[in-house]
């Protein structure tokens, strides 16, 4: 099991809800996602990310198959000109 950690901070903080609605469409169209979860910032702090992304998939394999897909790829374009950073952690786990 792969699991995928995307922490992302927005020029605007309040794109961060609508970025969360978007990303939570992406399990019922992305096959390669064995799950999803996605968190919004509530402390605020000055080292904050706004959102929180964390998904599981099954391999490597899987998780190039969900960057790769025309789903992920349009919210991509979409997310891209409204972050101000992004960080990503991917490790494996046990299922």
């Amino acid at each position: 099991m792969l699991v995928h950690v995307v922490l992302m901070r927005f020029s605007d903080p309040a794109d961060a809800r609508e970025a969360k609605e978007r990303l939570e469409e992406l399990p019922a169209l992305v096959g390669e996602i064995e799950s999803m979860r996605v968190g919004l910032d509530v402390t605020g702090s000055a080292v904050s990310y706004d959102l929180c992304l964390t998904t599981r998939h099954a391999s490597a394999a899987a998780l190039a198959g969900y960057q790769s897909h025309p789903a992920h790829r349009a919210l991509g374009d979409w997310l891209r000109p409204r972050l101000a950073d992004r960080v990503t952690v991917d490790y494996e786990a046990r299922p």
